[in-house]
C-alpha cells in the first residue's frame, strides 16, 4: 500500500475506528471481570461496530485503486493500431494512469469495455463519485462466422487489487443501496489500417473515437 493512500483522510478515518474499536474491546474485557453485564455487551457492540466500519473503509479504499475518477467524459485511454496480416493487428495502449502495454489481437476491430462503479447519494455524500476501470481489451471479427471459428485474443487492462470491490458488489446484494456495478459497458470499432483512436469513458459508457491527423 502506498504512503499517500496510507495517509489518506479515508485511512486516517479507518485507523481512527479501529483503535477507537481496540480501546472498546479492551473495556469490554474490564467489564467482563468486574462482571458489569450490562456494560459489557454496551462496550463489546460499540468495539465491533467500530471495527466493522474500519474494515469497510479499508475495503472500499483499497477494493477502488485502479480506479479513476469520473464526471462527466474522460480519456480512458490512447491506442495505437498496426495492421500485420488479415484480421490480424498490434495496438499500442497507453492507459490514464500512465501504464503501457502492447498487444497482438485477432479480427477485424478493436473492443475495449470497462467496469463503471456508481455510488449511490449517501455514498456521494461521503465524498464517493462514480468511478471507471478499462477492464479487458480484445479482437472482434465482423462475420459472425469467424467470430466462432476464428482465434479468440484478449487481454486484461484492469490492474490486481487484492480487494475487488466490483466482483464483491456483483456476488453481496447487501452493498446494492451503496453501489451500483456496471459491466458491459464496451465499445469496437474497425481497424482498416494504421490509425490512432482515443478510448473515452462517459457516466452512459465507453466510446472509441479516431484521432484524425492534424
Amino acid at each position: 500500500m502506498s504512503p499517500a493512500l496510507l495517509s489518506s483522510p479515508w485511512m486516517l478515518a479507518a485507523i481512527a475506528l479501529a483503535l477507537l474499536g481496540g480501546v472498546l474491546l479492551v473495556a469490554s474485557l474490564i467489564a467482563l471481570v468486574q462482571f458489569r453485564p450490562l456494560t459489557l455487551l454496551l462496550r463489546l457492540a460499540a468495539g465491533c461496530v467500530a471495527v466493522a466500519g474500519a474494515a469497510l473503509i479499508v475495503a472500499v479504499v483499497i477494493g477502488t485503486q485502479g480506479y479513476q475518477a469520473l464526471t462527466r467524459e474522460a480519456i480512458a485511454a490512447q491506442i495505437r493500431v498496426e495492421p500485420l496480416a488479415p484480421q490480424r493487428f498490434r495496438a499500442h495502449v497507453r492507459l490514464a494512469d500512465g501504464r503501457e502495454g502492447t498487444y497482438e489481437l485477432a479480427g477485424d476491430e478493436i473492443y475495449v469495455d470497462a467496469h463503471i462503479l456508481k455510488w449511490k447519494p449517501i455514498a456521494n455524500l461521503a465524498g464517493l463519485h462514480t468511478a471507471y476501470e478499462l477492464d479487458r481489451i480484445a479482437g472482434r471479427y465482423h462475420a459472425l462466422k469467424d467470430e466462432k471459428a476464428g482465434k479468440r485474443t484478449v487481454y486484461e487492462l484492469g490492474a490486481d487489487k487484492p480487494i475487488d470491490l466490483f466482483t464483491l458488489r456483483r456476488r453481496y446484494a447487501f452493498l446494492e443501496p451503496l453501489l451500483d456495478a456496471e459491466y458491459g459497458s464496451a465499445s469496437f470499432v474497425p481497424v482498416t489500417g494504421p490509425a490512432q483512436f482515443e478510448v473515452r469513458v462517459t457516466t452512459s459508457g465507453v466510446l472509441i473515437r479516431e484521432i484524425k491527423p492534424q
